[in-house]
């Protein structure tokens, strides 16, 4: 889950858009606020995912305060949901929602033009051309995978399509009850695309990158974001803060830190924002 935005405002100050997208089957829920609070993203998780498709095992997150609230982190225990937040200033963990913002940005830009302020109403559509889309990853449209069968399309409503020509009730719900029967070969066969195309992704990354690993007890710098750094160093501000003591290697590739003064930092980092630091 991530925030969209801010966007130009509508009429009703609609600024923001609140997106989710399922793991799996890429299904995107959006929906346009005025407002990021804590209420507003239980509620979109309450209406928008639960009410629809039933209770997530685990749930996503970047570290705004919105979605790390105490009052947000007791809906999600009370409904026995997992909710990772991701490491401070590494929101690449969080890249299933990124890459539906940038679809959503992109088609938005596309279509809008000189008018801006119209986006709210346009968000429908584009979520509907994404749904009925096969994506790269798993070959399959989102619809299908989530519902089991292909949606019918405004082409074949104009370009009538031979399942509309042989259109016949009985066989319908014969093929229907045949395509739910499939579904689980269908998913199936998705989810070794998916793996296979995570696996080519990999083995890039892994030639390019080399792994970063410390240890409890190692000082290090870690890489300061836009937020943290002082504005009137202006292009002279540091790139790197610190130095930080590793207090615990969380063994998913983040860590806890302190100030050496002893204070304990309650955010996760990622090795890819720290380095070691070495004393000549």
């Amino acid at each position: 889950m991530d925030i969209l935005g801010p966007l130009p405002p509508t009429k009703g100050q609609l600024k923001f858009v609140l997106v989710a997208i399922d793991y799996f089957t890429k299904w995107i829920e959006a929906c346009p606020l005025a407002k990021i609070t804590t209420k507003n993203v239980q509620i979109f998780t309450w209406k928008n995912i639960i009410c629809r498709f039933g209770i997530p095992h685990t749930l996503v997150t970047d570290n705004g305060r919105q979605f790390i609230a105490q009052g947000f982190e007791d809906f999600l225990r009370e409904l026995g949901i997992k909710h990772l937040p991701t490491s401070v200033e590494h929101p690449q963990t969080n890249g299933q929602a990124e890459a539906a913002n940038k679809v959503i940005l992109q088609e938005l830009k596309k279509r809008l033009g000189n008018v801006k302020g119209q986006w709210p109403d346009e968000l429908p559509s584009i979520l509907w051309a994404y749904h009925c889309t096969p994506q790269s990853t798993t070959q399959e449209r989102p619809y299908r995978l989530t519902y089991g069968v292909d949606a019918m399309i405004r082409v074949e409503v104009g370009e009538t399509s031979h399942r509309r020509q042989v259109f016949d009730t009985e066989q319908n719900a014969q093929e229907l009850a045949t395509d739910l029967d499939l579904v689980d070969e269908l998913r199936d066969k998705a989810q070794i695309h998916e793996e296979a195309c995570k696996l080519r992704a990999s083995r890039r990354y892994n030639t390019r990158v080399r792994p970063r690993s410390f240890r409890t007890g190692d000082l290090v710098w870690r890489l300061l974001g836009e937020a943290q750094k002082d504005t009137s160093d202006g292009k002279l501000a540091p790139t790197w803060g610190g130095p930080f003591r590793v207090t615990e290697d969380l063994e998913n590739g983040a860590y806890r830190l302190e100030e050496l003064n002893g204070t304990a930092d309650v955010e996760r980092y990622a090795s890819q924002v720290l380095r070691q630091l070495n004393f000549v």
